[in-house]
């Protein structure tokens, strides 16, 4: 692994577009230079080939990032959604607590989503509402109108979704609270030992 940047690596890395005419000088220094025209190539070519390392270094950690932060998110939906639960199971709709203000639980929610299946989409498209297939969208929009709605409804089935997200527990944190993590686990620890 390389330790060190090459000079003309760092100046590429912080080229911008109102100095590219100092590094041009650059780049032309090291062509006029007494080294052998091989050790010029080599220079150039390595620096950019650095930065393509780089580039390639910094996506694949960029995509752990993005796969950690997903497996976070899962598990902090999960962990809220299991507190709400068990929390639930105990009675207990909020929690207070000397850090956060305190712990309450979220009702679960019903949202619908509606849905249209279309059942004759020849008809649908002699009447007008197509792309290269049945246009949805249009037929959504026209069964929004009286006119539109009796036009299609033959045509159409329209359904509901009920999708349900579970309880959850929410963390009120206290406004102006000087108390950090340190300073808090610190008192729970001489709470425990009292």
């Amino acid at each position: 692994m390389k330790m060190t940047n090459y000079r003309l690596q760092t100046e590429i890395e912080n080229i911008n577009i109102d100095k590219t005419e100092w590094f041009k000088n650059y780049v032309r220094q090291v062509l006029e230079s007494n080294k052998p025209y091989h050790a010029k190539a080599d220079y150039i070519g390595l620096s950019i080939k650095e930065l393509d390392n780089k580039i390639s270094y910094i996506s694949d950690d960029i995509k752990e990032l993005q796969t950690l932060k997903k497996n976070l998110s899962n598990a902090k939906a999960t962990a809220l959604e299991a507190t709400a639960e068990v929390l639930s199971e105990y009675g207990i709709d909020r929690l207070d607590g000397t850090a956060i203000s305190s712990i309450t639980i979220t009702p679960s929610k019903t949202k619908t989503k509606d849905t249209l299946t279309i059942i004759n989409s020849e008809e649908l498209i002699k009447l007008g509402y197509f792309r290269v297939i049945v246009d949805e969208d249009s037929v959504k929009e026209a069964m929004s109108t009286l006119e539109g709605m009796n036009e299609i409804d033959k045509f159409v089935e329209v359904g509901v979704i009920k999708e349900e997200t579970p309880a959850k527990i929410k963390v009120n944190f206290r406004r102006n609270s000087s108390n950090n993590q340190a300073t808090e686990l610190l008192n729970i620890v001489e709470q425990q030992a009292a």
